[in-house]
């Protein structure tokens, strides 16, 4: 019995830091994220995306890329600190501020997509997209902006929706209803269908 019980201990234990060994690469990776903003060039010069940033580093990523609009996904939230300051910044450097409602957990509807589109089709550029951390809802409108206006093909929009910005496009994860919206729509881009 003493040798079965400690089997099991040194099996707990080694399973334990297998499960260490890789979660700690992963919150290394989100907190690189966190503390970063999650900023990207998806075109160098014309659209950028982000998490929602501090006045700071909102305030230095306008100034080093020179952004005009900001598009912010959370919609307006007169309520938060960090939108009054957005507001603020944005109105002191003339930017204009595009508040978009859009929810991580539901498909957007085709007149969310379509209000989206004809918004970017006149925002002044550079743009910077954001949602909270910058990985779903950001990767979705990142991933239309490619493949409805400027008709990247479908590797190079769908990679906004992907690991590499935080997003997890799992069918049991709450924000697939991001890549699922991506899906309906890819029809509509001349994507050939799944």
């Amino acid at each position: 019995m003493a040798r079965r019980t400690g089997r099991l201990r040194a099996w707990s234990r080694g399973l334990a830091f297998a499960l260490l060994a890789l979660l700690l690469p992963a919150g290394g990776y989100a907190g690189w994220y966190y503390l970063t903003g999650n900023v990207h060039a998806v075109i160098e010069g014309e659209l950028y995306r982000s998490a929602t940033l501090s006045p700071g580093r909102l305030t230095d990523v306008i100034a080093t890329h020179g952004i005009r609009t900001i598009v912010n996904l959370r919609g307006a939230a007169e309520s938060q600190a960090w939108y009054r300051e957005e507001s603020r910044i944005a109105a002191a450097a003339g930017i204009r501020l595009i508040d978009l409602p859009w929810s991580a957990r539901r498909e957007l509807t085709d007149a969310q997509v379509a209000t989206f589109l004809a918004e970017m089709k006149d925002a002044p550029r550079p743009v910077l997209i954001h949602c909270r951390s910058g990985s779903d809802r950001t990767g979705l409108a990142s991933a239309l902006y490619l493949a409805a206006l400027k008709k990247a093909d479908e590797v190079t929009a769908e990679a906004q929706l992907s690991l590499r910005y935080g997003h997890f496009g799992l069918p049991f994860m709450p924000y697939y209803a991001m890549d699922a919206t991506f899906d309906r729509l890819e029809p509509s881009f001349g994507y050939p269908a799944d």
